[in-house]
């Protein structure tokens, strides 16, 4: 494959036959003459060395060499948009870029009033912030794709001399009507592994844990759904469909909105703790670190205030008045 002939339109021209199955709609996509782009795609396909597409009477089907250039091509044309966004950046006074990995869980938890502080402190940092499951933020990390990462902690990750973020708790996610939402006191996850549960997609650490609790039982998890928001899991409890394990601080406005309960879990695993590692050969970038001393300074105050605000509401608790007049 001589590289040197590739040129990006006929790139991007390839792309679009693949989403849209048809070089008509293709070309009309990209403005191009349906000549001058049936041309440019055999020209591109002489440079591959290969069919990208079988032709057939319905329109064009991706080939195993098509799905190669589709994938890749993709990933090309994100780098060149974000250097060509970095480079803009450049010229308006932002100095660099911090690209961020990040689990759900500390993403719906705890980031965006961090982040928010941190555009403000610092305007010439830029962060370029992308949710992946705690697998994919470790992989990510070791590989080089990420400057910072924070994930649940779980995979073996002492390469990347982790510090502790953050600490979450897991809770139990019910409808009001359902058996268990009448148990005052915690559960534990063995009382509910009869039952069908709505999952995060597989490489959530959420989920892992889950699966490890089943095994320790010896019983399956009847995993009935896996989708990738909390949000999500949340809408298909309400509808019935099952019931979920998630991160209090994350689900307890949701279940408020959605007439949902929450009940503590009594497993050792609901408490958790969130890490925060640099990339590999990034722990010397002045704007990494400047971002991971931010991140971790912040997320020390945030925990100091919740502890302090949920004394305060066990204080304030009218079992607690109780117990102090006796």
């Amino acid at each position: 494959m001589n590289l040197s002939r590739l040129d990006l339109t006929s790139l991007r021209l390839a792309l679009a036959c693949a989403r849209t199955g048809s070089l008509t709609a293709a070309a009309q996509d990209m403005h191009l003459a349906a000549a001058a782009a049936s041309r440019r795609l055999k020209e591109l396909e002489n440079t591959v060395g290969s069919a990208l597409f079988e032709r057939h009477a319905r329109g064009l089907r991706v080939t195993a060499a098509g799905e190669v250039l589709v994938r890749h091509g993709l990933a090309l044309l994100q780098h060149l948009e974000r250097l060509s966004h970095e480079v803009t950046d450049l010229r308006e006074g932002h100095t660099r870029h911090v690209r961020l990995c990040t689990s759900t869980a500390a993403l719906n938890q705890f980031l965006p009033p961090l982040l928010a502080g941190f555009a403000q402190s610092h305007p010439e940092i830029r962060v370029d912030l992308e949710e992946q499951v705690t697998t994919s933020v470790v992989s990510a990390l070791r590989e080089g794709r990420c400057d910072l990462g924070i994930f649940v902690e779980g995979p073996a990750a002492d390469d990347l001399m982790p510090q502790v973020f953050a600490h979450d708790e897991l809770v139990l996610v019910l409808p009001r009507t359902h058996a268990l939402a009448r148990h005052r006191k915690p559960i534990s996850f063995d009382d509910a592994l009869d039952q069908d549960l709505i999952g995060m997609n597989a490489g959530a650490a959420l989920l892992q844990s889950l699966q490890w609790a089943a095994e320790q039982r010896g019983l399956p998890l009847r995993v009935r759904m896996q989708v990738r928001s909390f949000d999500a899991v949340c809408h298909l409890v309400a509808a019935g469909l099952g019931i979920s394990v998630l991160p209090r601080a994350a689900v307890e406005p949701l279940a408020q909105a959605m007439g949902l309960t929450c009940r503590a879990l009594t497993n050792d695993w609901a408490r958790r703790r969130l890490l925060l590692a640099a990339g590999a050969g990034r722990q010397e970038d002045e704007a990494v670190r400047v971002l991971m001393a931010y991140l971790a300074h912040a997320s020390r105050r945030t925990a100091i205030a919740a502890s302090s605000a949920s004394s305060a509401r066990r204080e304030r608790s009218p079992n607690a008045k109780a117990r102090a007049q006796q």
